[in-house]
């Protein structure tokens, strides 16, 4: 199960490597076996042309490192990756960037507004953006830290009908419930993001969209009757 977990998660390390998304080595994507409690991870400043499954790294969720089979240092935001883990049961992977248009939100403590149906087909209202952290936060247990404040952020918000969180001045975390899964909604983060900053340039008094209009899209894509797409057996 691990050995297919890591190819996995490097095949959506690549992904990402090849989706323009990130620059140098300045992203990352997780995968977890719930069963075992371990968690795959991109091998930190590794460029992913260079990623193969082997040279992922197994952590626990205490953050031990399993299995090292090339002596490699996981991701630096490894105890992010592992609080959000903890925090949101329902989550089987997740992406971490630095994307042009979702870190201008990030940066500017914005959160990306709902304003059409693009966004509404992927993500239940506005995509929100955390606290600024403590100083002391920072110095002490920062990406612990960081993990943490995203997950206080979500305590009046469903983490499965919104799968990404901006983080104050850094930028996006995207989850889904396997790897490729948070890559692709990563995708589609940074799509609507640029979206959002023009519509707002052409039209600042931009409303959000009607609720009616939201529930219509997002429902029947995600709901409990979701009608869009085909049957899984069909």
């Amino acid at each position: 199960m691990l050995e297919k977990l890591r190819e996995e998660v490097c095949e959506a390390n690549r992904e990402l490597g090849n989706s323009g998304l990130v620059k140098m080595t300045w992203g990352n994507v997780s995968g977890i076996d719930r069963a075992s409690g371990t968690m795959v991870i991109k091998p930190s400043g590794v460029p992913y042309e260079d990623l193969i499954p082997e040279n992922m790294v197994l952590v626990d969720m205490y953050g031990n490192i399993h299995d090292d089979k090339l002596g490699l240092r996981p991701s630096s935001d490894t105890p992010t990756h592992i609080e959000l883990y903890k925090g949101f049961k329902n989550i089987g992977g997740i992406t971490h960037t630095h994307s042009l248009c979702a870190v201008q939100f990030a940066q500017a403590k914005i959160d990306v507004p709902c304003l059409g149906t693009t966004h509404a087909d992927n993500f239940y209202g506005n995509i929100p953006v955390t606290r600024l952290m403590s100083d002391t936060e920072i110095e002490d247990e920062y990406e612990k830290n960081t993990g943490k404040v995203i997950v206080d952020t979500f305590e009046n918000i469903n983490s499965d009908d919104m799968q990404a969180v901006l983080v104050a001045n850094h930028g996006p975390f995207i989850w889904g419930g396997d790897a490729m899964q948070s890559v692709v909604k990563s995708i589609i983060l940074e799509e609507i993001c640029s979206i959002a900053i023009g519509t707002i340039l052409l039209n600042p008094n931009v409303k959000s969209i009607k609720q009616t209009l939201l529930d219509k899209h997002y429902l029947r894509k995600h709901g409990e009757d979701a009608y869009y797409g085909q049957e899984k057996n069909a």
